[in-house]
């Protein structure tokens, strides 16, 4: 019997070390996705400026540059929504969750 109580309780202390040790990675990359939106949508504000300037010059080469930066702009727009949309939707479920709970124990 003690060997059993000795053997869940490494068996616990490992799980929780792991667990903790997860744990602060999901935060670490959460912050990190963070400041990656910070940065993205700094860079979205001046790529966007700098298409507001009108060009006058109608070299092909011109235009498609002009072109790869404003596809450039939409795919920072793009992936900045996707985790923006990611992040609200887990809160979005946990809430439902939280409400659904909620209305149980009301009845």
């Amino acid at each position: 019997m003690i060997i059993a109580i000795i053997l869940l309780s490494i068996a616990l202390i490992t799980s929780m070390f792991f667990c903790i040790r997860f744990a602060l990675t999901v935060l670490r990359v959460q912050e990190a996705i963070e400041e990656s939106l910070d940065i993205i949508d700094v860079k979205y504000s001046r790529l966007s400026k700098i298409l507001e300037i009108p060009i006058f010059y109608n070299s092909p080469e011109v235009k498609s540059a002009i072109q790869e930066i404003e596809d450039t702009r939409d795919a920072l727009l793009y992936i900045a929504n996707q985790l923006v949309d990611s992040d609200q939707e887990e809160n979005t479920e946990e809430d439902l969750e939280q409400d659904s709970t909620n209305e149980k124990e009301k009845t």
